[in-house]
């Protein structure tokens, strides 16, 4: 999933997302696990706001994403800051000739945009292929919870004085899946005036034994099971489950 003109709002609309808590379950896991090497491929890695984070606690990271209009947020990033950080345009779902690595990410449910069970385990498939026989594999995703109770037939709506957006959420065609209808309202810096633009999106979530046999089909076995960064099992009303998983 591309996403398009989104990418030139996306980090003023996601100033509170949680970036230094998936930062700290990195470094947490990788002590737990006990990880030595510091290679980490960031997958569906947006502009770069979590994968700049992890570069600065010591990582030595490459980015991976689909969208080109994000990888040149990211790239833009990196150089005001200084920082040389591989990027790379590619589909989860075909990762090819990009290293081997300690550590692999796929965070802020970006997996709950590959749609089928087929593009998940080649996804799975991927990353196994790409990391260090002693490395880890992390990756979030939506509750279904989460999908059916919370975001399910709901509006959301933001407003200030240079965005606006409606966010409208449906039902999807697939089971556990919702169809993100997105109207944003953005103003031009020049004219003032107000640019409108719409966005698609579809998200899917799989139980978590699903996860857990697909993870096992593909030769991983998993390690650490939570949910909200709480260190805990996942209970009925979790709304982000995080899982951490090494190869057999």
């Amino acid at each position: 999933m591309s996403y398009e003109r989104f990418a030139s709002v996306y980090d003023y609309l996601m100033q509170d997302v949680p970036y230094d808590q998936w930062v700290r379950y990195c470094l947490h896991q990788k002590e737990m696990q006990h990880v030595t090497g510091n290679k980490l491929l960031d997958i569906g890695c947006g502009t770069a706001e979590l994968t700049l984070r992890l570069v600065k606690e010591g990582f030595d990271v490459t980015g991976v994403d689909l969208s080109d209009d994000m990888l040149l947020i990211a790239r833009q990033k990196a150089e005001e800051m200084g920082i040389q950080l591989p990027l790379f345009q590619q589909d989860m779902r075909e990762l090819t000739e990009i290293g081997q690595y300690d550590i692999i990410t796929i965070f802020c449910d970006s997996i709950n945009y590959v749609t089928d069970e087929e593009g998940i385990m080649n996804t799975f498939k991927g990353v196994h292929k790409h990391l260090h026989s002693d490395g880890i594999f992390m990756f979030d995703f939506h509750s279904i919870f989460k999908m059916t109770q919370i975001f399910m037939n709901e509006t959301f709506t933001y407003n200030d004085e240079n965005v606006s957006y409606i966010w409208d959420c449906f039902p999807g065609e697939y089971p556990n899946s919702v169809e993100h209808e997105l109207t944003f309202f953005v103003q031009e810096k020049q004219s003032g005036l107000y640019e409108r633009f719409d966005e698609f999106h579809v998200q899917r979530t799989y139980p978590v034994l699903d996860y857990k046999n697909m993870l096992k089909h593909c030769g991983f076995e998993i390690v650490d099971l939570s949910a909200d960064f709480e260190h805990h099992p996942p209970s009925d009303h979790s709304e982000r489950i995080i899982i951490t998983c090494k190869k057999v």
